[in-house]
Formats: structure tokens, C-alpha cells, sequence
């Protein structure tokens, strides 16, 4: 994506389901755990570089033992730097386990009770988080996992997760009319703080049907046979709106992960005889425990995957299911390629479009030169060279059905290829540090490099496919400029999405509407046609709706787009983008909704498109986005 932007987060949770002792001595190492979650979060680091965390539970330690581990990082590489010092404490322990060994004779190195007692992260249940913070600083004490302590195991609560709430404020009013006098008014900790009062009062409750009957010493394990984590999430997760995976650790080893009833945000599991773990994306999971795609089960929308204290694991549902509505962008961008599944649809993605290029290029494959923007295109590229590949095949039927009168001319017809060169590439040294505004866009300028002398000059066309255009800043700014250098004769750039039009709510850094180069668009196709009445239309509406506590209902924005096609946005689009001295002429081409759910039919949750949220707080959040362009404020809307 030319237009970078942050996004989601990823998780990941490892429950043991062995003694420690067995990985031990099957695996001779103490890190058997902590490996696997290593790998996981570094497959999984395009989900997040703002900062990572780790946390561990130690599931049977005595009392005065320390059973919670957690470190954070915002480190540049803080995957790295948290298992940097992890691996120093079991350093450390190995050197001290070899020295007693040689005074004493008692060998500790695959002892699993002395591992457990003396050094920390050697627990049964692992919980790994990368974060791109959407909101808020990037700070240690923004990064996942949060930790919710208590001298009480049954009332820890170890909590990450890749979600935004909608409707933060309400969920901060509840926790604040049940008592709580929460630190902040963000979701982490509103959230956190909701589960963690419902973990309470079934504690309370389990104690005080109990109490009678145990002792207090007793108490302790009785309440980590009985807690039922299903009716504490069934309890503090009804009324959340928005998009998450949730994933939460309890003190006596217990955990589980969440998701939302439109099944918005991912969460994938797979479970064998040692291990039950969870992540956001497949590819994680497959590459780090080398098992089959088709045992890698996707975690139902509006259940929760819930893992008890001796290892059993369940799907729950806690929350009604509403329709689902996974997010498309994961398959268009986020998550990593190399999940068969994505990989397929990013190249149907890349194929579907080839109608709309051929009629810009007036079917003159003979003088196009194809190519893309690196590096996350490049397999819509290899489907869109797929499809220019099935068209000429039927050029070719034709052409030999109809009869070819002359063997030169079928020797052309049956050796001809698409014209590929890779015209664009991402110079990685070059930094756009430099803050002087002038500056800055000659640096965005020099990120991406060219190859010259592979155009016929004012003859060849150029197609450039990229997957996404959010902004169309780094179209203007540097790589128009730099293909106008080759002396096309027409540029036309490609998005394998449909144009994004509305903000998002659920966990992606695109709030502000303004940013968006389509409502730009927009906005000048209603000046054009003195059609700006809209605008006021619309607004008043928005304003109207929140005073009266009816935003939810209605997306008023679609007002906005309703008098234009999408052709007519395109071309605004290409004319907004297009640097005053462009030569070449420029057209810009969108992906089809439509196309958009026939490349990714289990994937439809397409409201930055089509502003059908899944949720009533996206709808809340679009009207409030509007106002808040209207006022010329540049805050998040939620």
C-alpha cells in the first residue's frame, strides 16, 4: 500500500496442556513454550510495531512464589528486545543450575519444579501481543497485556487483545454507576475493568455458596474448579459495540479468546495433545506447530474459545451473532500473503479488474507496460497477469476461428506476452525524518526509485497496480512524478479495493474523513455542480441524530457519494492526484464492490466502501466523523 496506515494488532496464546516437566523431557528445554510464542509474534509483526508484550501464568506454584510474568516493549524491534531479556533470566538459571551441579552433584537443568520455582516465564499459558496503536502515545503503558491484580489467583486478570470499541463512553458511565473509578477513558481499560468486575462477582458468588463448606485454603482451588468464565463474558460483554478478539488469562491458569459477533476481527485456533493455542492469523499458527491448514479452525463470531485450568477447551457463545461481516481488508492487505487462502484472493482481486484496464489502454497490449507498486501488490499483480494472460487465449481462439490469413501474423498472435518490468521500487534507507513541510514531500519523493529506459517514450502506456488508495498523497507526491520521467504516453494507476470512502471504527488508523481522497472527490463534484446544500443537509441530519441519541440508526453520509457513479469519483480522483506537470495522461481505476465480495465471498465486511456498518456504533461514528469535518475539527470520532 502506497498509502501507509496503521492498523489492528496481533495476538497469540499458548496453553501447555502437559506438565512442564514432559516438554522438558521431550524437548530438553525450558523454552519450549516461549519458542513457539516467539515465532508466532514474529510472523505475525506486520500487525503491529508500535510496541509488544509478553505475559505468563505459572498454573501449580506454592504460595509466595511468583506465578504472573510480564514484560512490555516499545522498543524498534521489541519482539526482540522482550525476548532479549527473557532469554538472559534462563541464561542466568542455566549457569546457576551447571554451578550447583558441580558443587552439590544434584543436576536442576531438566528439573521442571526448580525451573518453576526459580525463574520466571515458565508457565503453562503464554500470552504474546504486538501493537499499532490507533489512538494514544506510544508508551509502555499503552502496550498489551494489561494486568489486573489481586492476592486472590481466581481474581487475576491478564488481559490483550486486537479490538476498538464505539462506545467507550457508555462503557465508561457503567463502569462508573457499578462503583469503579477507572484510571482512563480509553477501551483497553474500560474494557479490562468491565471483565474484571464480572470475574468479581463470581468469584464472590462461588465463595459465598461455598464458604460453609471449605476452608479458606481450601477456597482457593474451589474457586478455579468452579468460576464460569462464559457467564462472566455472557455478563460484561452484552453491551460492547465494536470490533475485537479479546484474549484474557485468569490467576489460576484458566483463559480465553473473544470475539465479536460480526466476527469482524480474526481468530484462529488449532489444538493437539500438547498444545491448545490461538491467532490472528493461520499462517502463524501453521508455521510455528507445522500442522495441516484444515486443523486450523476459525473461533465462531460471538463465541468464545474458552481453555480451563486443566487443559479442556470449548467454543462458548456469549453474545448473539450478528450477521457476518469479516473485515476485507485483511485479505486485501493486512494479514501476510502466504496464507493460501489470501493469497488466492489477492490474485482474483488483481484478475477482476483487467475489463476496466483493457478499456483504458483501448486493448493496445502491444505498446502497455504492466507493473505494480511493492512490495504488498505484487500478487494482485501476478492475477491481474493471469487474467491479461486468459484474454489473450481467447483473442487467440478467436483470431484462429475466424482464420488467420498470413503465418507471420499468427506467429505474433500466438507469441505475444504482456509487457511486465518492474518500473517502481521502495528504496527502504530513505527516511522521511524531516518535519520542514517543503522538505518533507521532496524526501516522500525520493522513498520509491524507478527503472528507466523501458518505455517507448509517448507511445508505451504504463499500468500500475497497488492494493489500496487511501489518501493518493504518495500518488501525487512521488510516484506519478517518477513515472512521468519515463514519458508514457497515459499512466493508469490500479487499486485492487473499491474506493474507501468512510472512516473505520473497529481497529484501523482511518477516522478522519478529510484524509480520504474519494470524499475529497466528492466534496469537489458538489461544488462543481453547485450541489454544497448537501453538505448542510447532511450535517444538520448528523447534529440532529446525536442530540436526539439516534446516530446509530443511519449512515447520513452516503448522502454524499448517492448523486455521482463511480466512474464520476474516479476521474475526480485522477484529477486531484495528478501534479500540476504531469505530461502523461492519467486515469485512475477502482475495484468493483461487487468484485470486491467474488474474490473474498467469506469476507464481506466492506463499510469503508459501502458505509454498511456492521455494528449501529459504526453508524454513530460516521455521522459524528462528518460533524466534525463540518466544524473543521481533526479528532477521531470515537
Amino acid at each position: 500500500m502506497s498509502d501507509s496506515i496503521k492498523h489492528e494488532c496481533g495476538i497469540a496464546l499458548i496453553r501447555l496442556r502437559k506438565p512442564f516437566q514432559y516438554y522438558l523431557d521431550k524437548y530438553k528445554t525450558p523454552t519450549y513454550g516461549l519458542g513457539k510464542l516467539y515465532l508466532m509474534m514474529e510472523k505475525q509483526v506486520n500487525r503491529g510495531q508500535d510496541g509488544a508484550g509478553v505475559a505468563n501464568i505459572k498454573i501449580n506454584v506454592n504460595p509466595g512464589s511468583r506465578y504472573i510474568s510480564r514484560y512490555r516493549s516499545v522498543e524498534p524491534q521489541a519482539v526482540a528486545d522482550i525476548f532479549g531479556k527473557i532469554n538472559k533470566k534462563f541464561r542466568k538459571a542455566l549457569k546457576t543450575a551447571k554451578e550447583t551441579k558441580r558443587e552439590t552433584g544434584i543436576d536442576y537443568t531438566h528439573d521442571a519444579d526448580w525451573w518453576q520455582e526459580n525463574v520466571a516465564f515458565t508457565g503453562e499459558v503464554l500470552l504474546g501481543h504486538l501493537r499499532y496503536g490507533t489512538h494514544g502515545q506510544n508508551e509502555i503503558e499503552n502496550c498489551h497485556p494489561m494486568l489486573r491484580q489481586n492476592n486472590w489467583r481466581s481474581r487475576n486478570l491478564v488481559m490483550a487483545g486486537n479490538f476498538n470499541m464505539t462506545n467507550v463512553d457508555e462503557l465508561f458511565d457503567k463502569l462508573v454507576s457499578l462503583g469503579q473509578h477507572p484510571k482512563e477513558k480509553v477501551d483497553t481499560v474500560t474494557v479490562m475493568e468491565k471483565i474484571g468486575h464480572f470475574l468479581d462477582e463470581e468469584n464472590q458468588r462461588h465463595f459465598a455458596q461455598n464458604k460453609d463448606l471449605y476452608s479458606n485454603v481450601e477456597m482457593s482451588e474451589v474457586l478455579a474448579e468452579k468460576i464460569d468464565l462464559k457467564r462472566v463474558l455472557e455478563r460484561s460483554c452484552k453491551d460492547f459495540d465494536g470490533g475485537y478478539a479479546m484474549v484474557g488469562m485468569t490467576g489460576y491458569g484458566a483463559s480465553f479468546v473473544a470475539r465479536d459477533p460480526a466476527g469482524i476481527r480474526p481468530a484462529y485456533y488449532y489444538a493437539d495433545e500438547e498444545v491448545v493455542v490461538v491467532a490472528s492469523e493461520k499462517q502463524a499458527i501453521k508455521t510455528s506447530f507445522n500442522c495441516a491448514y484444515d486443523q486450523i479452525k476459525e473461533i465462531t463470531p460471538g463465541h468464545a474459545l474458552i481453555i480451563d485450568k486443566s487443559g479442556d477447551f470449548s467454543e462458548e457463545p456469549f453474545i448473539d451473532r450478528l450477521e457476518q461481516k469479516s473485515c476485507s481488508f485483511e485479505r486485501i492487505y493486512f494479514s501476510r500473503g502466504s496464507d493460501p487462502d489470501i493469497y488466492n484472493e489477492r490474485k482474483e482481486l488483481g484478475r477482476l479488474v483487467i475489463p476496466q484496464i483493457l478499456e483504458e489502454v483501448n486493448n493496445d497490449l502491444k505498446h502497455t507496460v504492466f507493473s505494480y507498486i511493492p512490495n504488498t501488490a505484487e500478487t494482485a499483480f501476478l492475477g491481474m497477469l493471469d487474467g491479461l494472460e486468459n484474454e489473450l487465449a481467447k483473442q487467440r481462439k478467436k483470431a484462429i476461428m475466424e482464420g488467420v490469413l498470413f503465418e507471420k501474423d499468427l506467429d505474433e498472435l500466438l507469441t505475444f506476452r504482456p509487457r511486465v518490468e518492474k518500473l517502481i521500487a521502495k528504496d527502504v534507507k530513505v527516511r522521511t525524518f524531516i518535519t520542514n513541510d517543503a522538505q518533507r514531500d521532496d524526501m516522500v519523493s525520493h522513498v520509491y526509485d524507478t527503472t528507466y529506459e523501458v518505455i517507448q517514450k509517448n507511445v508505451d502506456s504504463v499500468v500500475l497496480i497497488d492494493d489500496s488508495i487511501v489518501r493518493g498523497t504518495t500518488l501525487e507526491k512521488s510516484i506519478l512524478q517518477l513515472l512521468d520521467k519515463l514519458s508514457p504516453k497515459k499512466i493508469v494507476i490500479v487499486s485492487s479495493a473499491p474506493q474507501i470512502r468512510y472512516p473505520d471504527c473497529y481497529g484501523i488508523d482511518m477516522s478522519k474523513m478529510k484524509e480520504f481522497v474519494a470524499f475529497r472527490a466528492a466534496l469537489e463534484l458538489l461544488q462543481e455542480r453547485g450541489m454544497e446544500n448537501i453538505l448542510d443537509e447532511v450535517n444538520l441530519r448528523c447534529l440532529n441524530a446525536i442530540e436526539n441519541g439516534t446516530a446509530d440508526q443511519e449512515n447520513f453520509v452516503k448522502a454524499i457519494y448517492a448523486p455521482f457513479t463511480d466512474d464520476e469519483i474516479s476521474n475526480k480522483i485522477a484529477e486531484i492526484v495528478k501534479p500540476k506537470n504531469l505530461k502523461a495522461a492519467l486515469a485512475i481505476v477502482y475495484q468493483t464492490v461487487d468484485n470486491l465480495h467474488k474474490a473474498c465471498p467469506n469476507h464481506l465486511g466492506d463499510w469503508y466502501f459501502t458505509g454498511d456498518f456492521p455494528t449501529p456504533g459504526g453508524n454513530k461514528v460516521v455521522n459524528k466523523s462528518f460533524v466534525n469535518f463540518m466544524k473543521g475539527v481533526e479528532v477521531r470520532a470515537y
